[in-house]
């Protein structure tokens, strides 16, 4: 990848991870729909990942993990290793296994906000005491209504991607 394509690639990685940060952390808590709010962020490192692969997603799950801990109020580093090791190992799957493509995309968006769920729910279960049935629900709910987003996020990490490719192909000697 040429500088300057690697250049605009992060720039835009990083104007796309502002963005949603900011709908995640200062728009959709104001909206709320049945007390939860979506997880944005996860999904832009699992669309990076599935397009890009395993070192484009690792990297922005590391950043897009840290966002997510501000987002969210968690502690240090909970959702950056957790977003880091998904967007390395989906980004994996997605440069050796997988099909590129936006069925693809929602299945694995699925499965990591599951897993954030999960992550969310740790210590409120082995700390707190809550049973895992009174959280099952609320885990459900707000990765279903996470996924509504998908397809709009989906829709700029693509954008993104057929934009750095299209330069990294330019470039290159026929």
């Amino acid at each position: 990848m040429k500088r300057k394509t690697l250049f605009v690639s992060i720039v835009l990685h990083a104007l796309l991870l502002i963005v949603v940060f900011i709908f995640q952390g200062m728009i959709f808590p104001y909206l709320r729909f049945g007390g939860l709010a979506p997880m944005l962020l996860p999904m832009v490192s699992t669309g990076v990942a599935v397009y890009e692969g395993r070192v484009t997603g690792g990297v922005v799950g590391i950043f897009a993990g840290i966002l997510c801990d501000l987002a969210l109020n968690e502690p240090v580093a909970v959702f950056t290793v957790t977003l880091t090791l998904t967007g390395l190992l989906v980004g994996t799957l997605a440069d050796t296994f997988i099909t590129r493509g936006f069925v693809t995309y929602v299945l694995f968006c699925a499965g990591v906000l599951v897993l954030c769920a999960a992550v969310q729910m740790f210590p409120l279960i082995y700390f707190v005491g809550v049973l895992p049935q009174y959280l099952l629900g609320t885990a459900i709910w707000q990765t279903i209504y996470s996924l509504i987003f998908a397809f709009p996020i989906w829709f700029f990490v693509n954008a993104i991607g057929k934009r750095i490719y299209r330069e990294s192909v330019a470039g290159r000697p026929q």
